[in-house]
């Protein structure tokens, strides 16, 4: 990586995936597997079709020269027949880029590069998953306070916080398999998508092809049709948002003010040029920053599909810019996640001081249904409502007040009262939860299963 955005919003693997030289390297597959396609049809002869294949060595190919001409040809592919040729020569060079057309080369190029991208999306969703299993499973008794609109609401408990991490990063590694499943495919159409330019063997030629390179043969060409790219262009933006989601609980979780959590320690991470207290958030921070940089991209790639004819006309060329750094911002999201969740610090007694912040008003609900078995949803809920008011007045736990109302003292007893205002005593079906999720996400790691909620 040479440049400051690849060091802080993406993975080296990533940005060498969607560098000129990963296209490069793409688009020379498909060149050698057409060659050998052909040749296996009949097309072209066995001997040329050898010679192209060994050429097709990314390293043979001057990679930024190609893409400097690429600005004047208006497609690196023009460039890059042109170099393979030479490369070839003789008799064999005259059968390079045969039947083939520049969309054809480089759609193809891109499929290979997403589905490299989208296997180590999922590797690095995978780690989130273990990590954020581990934490489920580690504090499922832990109670800390939810919180609702920034405020705190009632109890929950941080195994279950880390359980929805988990069961969201779950539907996430589903969603991405089914992408690579089923959205991508091959392109091979020649100029205008009837492959006319090989006669009768144009559509053995397709099979052959989507065979060497592994890709599945589409029903027909699909050149002007870009629903396969806009597919997996949206599912990277859901998945920079579940992760982006993920990092945005934990930096909220480790302000000052709350201090739950906390990324981990290392040498010279999080300081602060000029205050010498502060740990800063970083691994989380990049994730949010990444998030938003892929979902911004997904608009264009949309918007890219309102295309002209059997070839688009600026719409398929801003894909070229777009999808390789929305896969290079997502594995950052993604892979800064990772980091933060498998050294997170949590800090269970902070998470208990905060659940007697508001001096037991966190649990008004609680003691608000305990009485409603007594004398009614509505005249509890103002009884208890109405007992908040008086604690927030006085400067009273809430204890204190129901205590000393009339209404919740003549229905419930001290022991009631001090029960319904138990944090641990009113965590509902937490415990059920985040078993849900551990066993869905087992399901998912040890068989690729699908989940439906």
């Amino acid at each position: 990586m040479d440049d400051l955005t690849d060091a802080l919003f993406t993975t080296p693997e990533m940005a060498a995936l969607f560098s000129g030289a990963g296209h490069v390297a793409r688009m020379l597959d498909f060149e050698g597997a057409l060659a050998r396609a052909e040749a296996r049809a009949g097309v072209i002869p066995s001997d040329a079709a050898d010679q192209i294949a060994v050429a097709c060595r990314v390293e043979r190919f001057d990679v930024p020269g190609l893409l400097q001409e690429t600005a004047v040809a208006g497609t690196l592919a023009i460039p890059l027949a042109k170099a393979l040729t030479a490369q070839v020569g003789g008799e064999a060079g005259r059968y390079v880029h045969w039947g083939a057309t520049s969309q054809d080369v480089i759609d193809t190029a891109l499929m290979l590069q997403m589905r490299d991208g989208l296997d180590l999306l999922l590797a690095g969703l995978l780690e989130i998953g273990w990590a954020s299993a581990a934490l489920a499973e580690r504090h499922r008794q832990t109670p800390m306070a939810g919180r609702t609109l920034l405020q705190q609401a009632l109890p929950i408990t941080f195994g279950l916080r880390a359980a929805r991490w988990l069961a969201l990063v779950t539907r996430q590694i589903v969603a991405l398999r089914r992408v690579r499943a089923e959205t991508l495919a091959l392109q091979f159409g020649g100029a205008a998508g009837t492959l006319a330019s090989l006669g009768e063997d144009g559509a053995r030629v397709a099979e052959l092809l989507a065979e060497e390179l592994g890709l599945p043969e589409p029903d027909l060409p699909w050149h002007g049709e870009r629903d396969r790219v806009a597919e997996i262009a949206s599912s990277l933006g859901i998945v920079a948002g579940a992760v982006g989601k993920i990092a945005q609980d934990v930096l909220l979780l480790s302000q000052t003010e709350i201090g739950e959590v906390a990324e981990g320690a290392a040498p010279g991470k999080g300081g602060s040029s000029t205050l010498p207290h502060k740990r800063n958030p970083v691994d989380t921070v990049a994730a949010v920053a990444a998030a938003r940089m892929a979902q911004s991209l997904v608009p264009v790639i949309l918007a890219s599909m309102i295309q002209e004819h059997e070839r688009a006309v600026g719409g398929w060329q801003s894909e070229w810019a777009a999808l390789p750094e929305l896969f290079r911002y997502t594995a950052g999201a993604v892979d800064r996640v990772r980091i933060a969740v498998a050294q997170l610090e949590v800090s269970t007694d902070r998470m208990r001081e905060n659940l007697g912040v508001t001096r037991g008003l966190l649990m008004a609900e609680s003691l608000s249904m305990a009485l409603a078995t007594k004398i009614g949803k509505q005249q509890a809920h103002h009884a208890v409502q109405a007992a908040c008011a008086r604690a927030v007045k006085q400067g009273d736990d809430l204890e204190t007040a129901a205590r000393q109302d009339s209404t919740i003292s003549g229905a419930l007893s001290a022991d009631e009262i001090a029960k319904a205002l138990d944090p641990a005593a009113y965590l509902g079906s937490s415990d059920l939860f985040v078993e849900r999720a551990l066993a869905g996400f087992r399901a998912v790691e040890q068989s690729g299963a699908t989940v439906t909620a």
